[in-house]
């Protein structure tokens, strides 16, 4: 599987992965991403080179994002002066769910956070939705805390507060990447 930079042509299909993640997590009885993500929001994420699909042949199998920029109202000042690059919208096609594609885009995102001189890998997951959660301690990461208050990018309160971090390293993900 090769890990290519998204192109601003992929909006339309980020979109859709991201509204077939919805309707699986609603059948899980999450209310995770129930409200649509802004395009235009979505559009510059791609444009800053931020955002990465993961293909198997011609078929989109994963998405994740990775940036040095971070939501506002989520990190403190002093966690902010620590070199930090941050893991948002990972999204695995349930075609190819059960393969720890996740886990290896984890690494994949350690590695480069590590290589770009980040001393942390960071995230903020869904404040309800506890399997997820779990999932990302399983993955290494450690709880730092969970903030509720503020709005979220896409409209109404703050719903993805869960915040946790774990340090980047090199690391074997086996992925060929194309992204110079």
């Amino acid at each position: 599987m090769k890990i290519t930079f998204a192109s601003p042509d992929d909006v339309a299909k980020l979109l859709a992965f991201r509204e077939e993640a919805a309707a699986w997590l609603t059948r899980l009885g999450s209310d995770q991403w129930q409200r649509p993500y802004p395009a235009d929001r979505l559009l510059a994420t791609i444009e800053s080179g931020s955002a990465f699909m993961v293909m198997d042949g011609d078929v989109t199998a994963a998405t994740i994002t990775l940036s040095p920029d971070v939501e506002e109202g989520l990190w403190t000042e002093r966690e902010l002066t620590e070199p930090s690059s941050f893991v948002t919208k990972l999204t695995v096609a349930r075609t190819h769910a059960g393969q720890n594609l996740g886990g290896r885009l984890l690494d994949w995102a350690g590695d480069r956070a590590y290589r770009d001189g980040a001393k942390w890998l960071r995230l903020d997951a869904w404040t309800t939705n506890e399997v997820l959660q779990r999932y990302y301690l399983r993955q290494g990461f450690q709880h730092v805390r969970t903030v509720r208050e503020g709005g979220a990018v896409n409209g109404g309160p703050r719903v993805s507060g869960w915040l946790a971090q774990r340090p980047t390293a090199p690391g074997d993900h086996g992925f060929e990447e194309d992204t110079v």
